[in-house]
């Protein structure tokens, strides 16, 4: 490519397509969205759509949805911005709130897209290795001076949940704006939305492609004070949110949240009879607060590539701090668990010779 052909600012040389290498298999356990299927009152509404729902322009900023996901997570639509998936809110958020060069700063492991969005805007990331509790190491974190403190709680992909003094603590002291991914919390419980509600600092990022089963429609979402989330907002731009996707994601809202609860239920349920199942075998998996187990297993890749083998897929870690090569596992209906037992235990003694760590 001659230099009038490079487009390009130079620092896109550097970044990476996120690419994790997924061949189809038969059953997919890699990606942590709602195994059970579709929302019923959401699937109606895809089936009886209008078609202008489709030829013309969605809302500009989804207010409606905006409405119904503040009662959800007990906030007021004044603090709720949407986006394209919970990528295009941090997305958003970055480009709002860093200078160019400054430090976006995270602990890991964590979620893979945090290095690649920040040199996407010129911002400069500072990874910090976790505590082997699975706790961020906030002293180091804090010792980065980020203009932006990215956590997340339930923790992708160990599962570990953020302990409250930490989060508190952390935006207390931080230089800048922290964010924290709860993309996984309907799996804890536990949310910190109350936070952002009473602090300046705090964008708490979630999305409706986990519990809600609505990953393929892309609706994402944050919440912080108005002054937080309006600056996001100018970010992400218009009409980021199809029609499609928040007529869906109302429906959802406003009729299938008992579904939603139920299907989060059966999620924890077999996390745990998964968990023991791997603890019968021999394993140690981590404890778990979302809707996938993460399990130390030797030679973790060469066992992912022996489970593809079978039509079977769990999402390999290579040397996990603290940890070291692991398997992370999405938790659906038994049958398919059973299913990935079956695989994994022939992969497992294919690659390790039954030896567990």
């Amino acid at each position: 490519m001659t230099d009038r052909l490079a487009f390009a600012r130079a620092l896109y040389d550097a970044v990476p397509l996120y690419d994790p290498k997924r061949s189809p298999v038969e059953l997919d356990l890699t990606d942590n969205t709602n195994l059970w299927g579709l929302p019923p009152t959401a699937g109606r509404t895809l089936r009886e759509l209008a078609v202008s729902r489709v030829t013309r322009y969605p809302s500009l900023y989804a207010a409606e949805l905006k409405e119904e996901l503040a009662q959800f997570v007990g906030a007021t639509a004044d603090r709720l911005v949407t986006g394209c998936g919970s990528d295009d809110i941090l997305d958003s958020a970055m480009r709002a709130f860093g200078e160019p060069g400054s430090v976006v700063a995270s602990s890991e492991p964590s979620f893979a897209m945090i290095p690649i969005f920040a040199q996407m805007n010129g911002l400069q990331y500072v990874g910090v290795t976790e505590r082997a509790d699975h706790q961020p190491d906030l002293d180091a974190l804090l010792a980065a001076n980020p203009r932006i403190l990215y956590l997340c709680s339930p923790n992708n992909p160990t599962g570990a949940l953020l302990q409250r003094e930490t989060l508190e603590r952390a935006v207390r002291e931080a230089p800048g704006v922290v964010f924290i991914d709860e993309a996984y919390a309907e799996f804890s419980g536990v949310s910190a939305v109350d936070l952002a509600m009473r602090v300046d600092n705090l964008l708490v990022i979630r999305t409706m492609s986990k519990a809600f089963g609505l990953a393929g429609l892309r609706v994402g979402y944050g919440i912080g004070a108005p002054a937080l989330v309006r600056d996001v907002e100018k970010s992400r731009g218009p009409y980021k949110l199809s029609s499609v996707a928040e007529q869906m994601a109302l429906a959802a809202l406003r009729h299938d949240l008992p579904w939603v609860n139920e299907h989060v239920a059966l999620a924890v349920h077999n996390r745990e009879r998964l968990a023991d199942a791997l603890r019968t075998r021999g394993y140690a998996p981590l404890p778990s607060h979302a809707n996938y187990v993460c399990v130390p297993v030797a030679n973790a890749v060469n066992v992912g590539q022996a489970l593809r083998a079978r039509g079977v897929a769990a999402r390999p870690f290579a040397a996990l701090p603290h940890v070291g090569d692991t398997l992370r596992i999405s938790v659906g209906p038994w049958e398919m668990i059973e299913r990935f037992l079956t695989a994994f235990d022939e992969a497992t003694n294919e690659v390790n010779g039954g030896v567990t760590a």
